[in-house]
C-alpha cells in the first residue's frame, strides 16, 4: 500500500503523494532506474573496443549490480514472468540499446576477433548467467553452504562467468 511505502520511507501518506501520484508511478520509476542502469553496464564497458576487455568488464558490472541490488533484479524478473506489461514502453528504447551492444559484438565476428555466435544469444546468456546470483541467492547460498546472511564473492563469480563466456567466444580456430 502506499501508506506502507510512506511509513519505509518515513513520509506521511500526504507527503509520499506530493512526489508520486500513486504505486503505479514508483514501481515505474523504478523499472526507468534498472533499463537505464542495465543500458548504461554495458555501454560503460565499451570504452575500450577489445572484446576481451569488455566483456570481462562488462560481466563484473553485471555481477556487482546484481549482489549489490539483489531486490531490483527480482522485482524486474518478476515483472518479465507476469507477462511484463508494464516494460511494454520501454523495450523499444531497450531494443535498441541490445541492437547497438550485439552490432559491436558483430564487428568483432567480422574482424575475426570472436568465433561466430548470435549476438543477441550471447547477451542473453550473459544476463541469465550474472542475474542468477540475485534472482536465485538463496539456492547459491544453500548449495555453496553459506549462510543466508553471507556475502557472496562478486569478483571471483564475475570471473567463472568471464572465463566462461570468453573461453567460449576468443577459441577461433576451434570452428
Amino acid at each position: 500500500t502506499t501508506q506502507a511505502i510512506a511509513d519505509r520511507a518515513g513520509l506521511t501518506k500526504t507527503k509520499l503523494h506530493y512526489h508520486i501520484s500513486g504505486k503505479e508511478e514508483l514501481y515505474q520509476d523504478v523499472i526507468d532506474q534498472i533499463i537505464g542502469i542495465w543500458a548504461d553496464l554495458f555501454d560503460g564497458s565499451a570504452v575500450n573496443r577489445d572484446p576481451e576487455c569488455v566483456l570481462r568488464d562488462y560481466v563484473v558490472r553485471k555481477v556487482r549490480f546484481s549482489l549489490e541490488h539483489p531486490n531490483k533484479v527480482k522485482l524486474f524478473a518478476n515483472e518479465v514472468m507476469r507477462d511484463a506489461g508494464m516494460l511494454q514502453d520501454h523495450w523499444i528504447r531497450s531494443r535498441e540499446d541490445v541492437r547497438r551492444s550485439a552490432s559491436l559484438i558483430e564487428s568483432w565476428i567480422a574482424d575475426g576477433r570472436v568465433r561466430p555466435v548470435d549476438p543477441v544469444l550471447l547477451l542473453f546468456h550473459i544476463w541469465a548467467m550474472t542475474e542468477y546470483y540475485a534472482v536465485m541467492g538463496k539456492q547459491v547460498r544453500f548449495f555453496l553452504e553459506h549462510e543466508d546472511s553471507d556475502t557472496l564473492s562478486a569478483e571471483y563469480i564475475a570471473s567463472e562467468i568471464a572465463n566462461v563466456v570468453l573461453n567460449g567466444l576468443l577459441e577461433v580456430d576451434a570452428q
